[in-house]
């Protein structure tokens, strides 16, 4: 990343005309200043700006014929639809965009980077899980199978919190596993696997403790044998020791003991207690930094995400894998403009393959809906500077680092399942915020980073969602929503390397125990399955 050398404040504490160009050989610079710059600015380099560029805007450095390609990051993110003048504001309606990479010719684990030096000696306080994971919570979830049973555990949940919670100290919180599957749905279309796998997995994550409990409503398709069959999941006793003689906890609201609605609440928290007693047994513990598994990704994005957080990110992400620890960054949508850079980065033929299978299966799905990966691109996007998918591709790759990618998973499967315990891997999920973390819960995450330009109250229940902005006008306005600030880096605060060991240092902290900002102010989104198949 390059930048105009200028950006100290003058006398009146005004800052001078900043931009920031992301490659020696790009044709375009975005604007960092808050509130933009208007026509007739002249930058440090000595070019006057001809159009009023609002910030994290594109300006054009030098003429750009029509036809010509646009660069920003190196790469071509669009053509021009007209001649564009040196100075001239670059937005969205004068790019015509590139067609869609073909998943044939890509180079295959062409990248060989030295393998850096392991990153030793960083640990977190965690909970020790008896199948070798760890959590960063210790979480009561209360599985749900079917969206009919919502409201009572929302009721039962509720006094849990209320009554039971504080009687066992060393349990963080009660959640109801809240979704909108189980009944009124193909279940046994082919696709069905997704949604079931995705909330199966999800109920094993590490930050529940191996404790499974359900509740089932009696006549919904998803009825709990299928969605935890006999040998998908460990019973254990009083002691946490395996017991093969219990079976699955199960309160079924359509029961014949069940009589009224107080008589299920008082079966949900008989059940609870249980469960509560053996979570509270549990103590946070010294583990090594391996032990944790984070979900990177981004939300509410805008031009500045692939300048400053998203970078930090990858700087991040490299610094948890040389610590032995699991990265998982996701969004097919989002990455699918840079494929070739993935497959050159796969670790083995046999990993760029299956990221090309990813990619061809989520091609075909938004066919299927008359739709392609432009369909991505939000107004809140554009508005912050993105003119396409490509552009904003090239800003989100960035997250996942510089590591080899050592494995792919499919839409709610677990990286334990696939012997995934270590290293950086691609989960293929959609971008939808809500359903990609979704699915790396069922994936097995045990904490989140979350980078956001244009602002998001996003949090998760379940793990803790460490939150980056983008600038430090988003943080200053956002002061109690976002955890991390990466805009000292588009101020000439902070180097990207910097950013990237204080979020490395942050998540070790969190997952210790230190509370996020949506944490404090119990902020978190609702589950959302992805659900592929059809609805009856």
């Amino acid at each position: 990343m390059s930048s105009t050398p200028a950006i100290a404040a003058n006398a009146k504490g005004v800052r001078a005309p900043h931009t920031i160009r992301m490659a020696d050989g790009d044709n375009v610079a975005i604007v960092a200043n808050e509130g933009g710059l208007d026509a007739g600015t002249v930058l440090a380099s000595g070019l006057r700006l001809v159009d009023r560029v609002p910030q994290g805007h594109k300006v054009a450095l030098a003429p750009i014929g029509a036809g010509d390609a646009v660069v920003r990051y190196g790469i071509a993110i669009g053509y021009a639809a007209e001649a564009i003048a040196a100075g001239r504001w670059v937005h969205e309606r004068l790019l015509k965009m590139p067609a869609a990479r073909s998943l044939e010719g890509l180079p295959v684990a062409t990248i060989k980077p030295p393998s850096p030096a392991p990153l030793a000696g960083y640990t977190f306080e965690g909970f020790r899980n008896a199948d070798g994971s760890v959590g960063t919570r210790n979480i009561l979830a209360i599985t749900t199978t079917v969206q009919c049973v919502a409201g009572v555990v929302e009721h039962a949940v509720a006094r849990i919190k209320a009554e039971l919670l504080p009687r066992f100290p060393n349990v963080d919180d009660v959640v109801g596993l809240e979704h909108g599957y189980g009944c009124g749905v193909a279940i046994d279309a082919p696709d069905a696997q997704i949604p079931i796998r995705t909330l199966r997995n999800i109920s094993k994550n590490p930050n529940f403790g191996g404790e499974i409990m359900v509740v089932s409503l009696g006549c919904e398709k998803l009825q709990p044998e299928r969605l935890l069959p006999p040998g998908s999941f460990e019973i254990r006793d009083e002691r946490g020791e395996p017991d093969a003689g219990e079976g699955l906890d199960v309160v079924c609201l359509q029961d014949d003991a069940h009589v009224g609605f107080a008589s299920m609440i008082d079966s949900i928290m008989a059940s609870a207690r249980r469960h509560l007693e053996r979570l509270d047994a549990r103590r946070r513990e010294t583990v090594p930094a391996s032990a944790l598994v984070v979900g990177v990704q981004c939300g509410g994005s805008d031009a500045f995400s692939g300048a400053t957080a998203n970078p930090a990110v990858g700087v991040c992400t490299d610094l948890l894998v040389r610590a032995g620890a699991t990265v998982m960054f996701s969004e097919v949508t989002e990455v699918r403009d840079g494929i070739d850079q993935l497959t050159a980065r796969a670790a083995t033929p046999e990993v760029a393959a299956a990221m090309v299978r990813e990619m061809a299966w989520y091609d075909a799905y938004l066919g299927k809906g008359g739709a392609d990966r432009s369909a991505n691109t939000t107004p809140g996007n554009k508005k912050g500077g993105l003119a396409n998918i490509v552009e904003k591709a090239m800003g989100s790759i960035v997250k996942s680092g510089s590591a080899p990618i050592v494995g792919v998973l499919g839409p709610g499967e677990r990286l334990r399942d696939k012997g995934l315990t270590s290293g950086l891997v691609y989960a293929a999920t959609p971008a939808s915020d809500f359903i990609c973390g979704t699915l790396q819960l069922a994936a097995g995450m045990n904490v989140h980073v979350f980078t956001t330009g244009r602002g998001t109250p996003y949090g998760l229940a379940e793990a803790p969602v460490v939150k980056v902005a983008t600038t430090s006008g988003l943080a200053r306005r956002w002061h109690d929503l976002m955890d991390v600030n990466a805009g000292t880096i588009a101020d000439g605060e902070a180097t990207i390397e910097e950013t990237g060991w204080a979020l490395f240092r942050r998540l070790l902290e969190v997952a210790s125990g230190e509370r996020t900002c949506a944490e404090r102010i119990g902020l978190h989104n609702a589950l959302v399955l992805f659900n592929p198949a059809p609805v009856t």
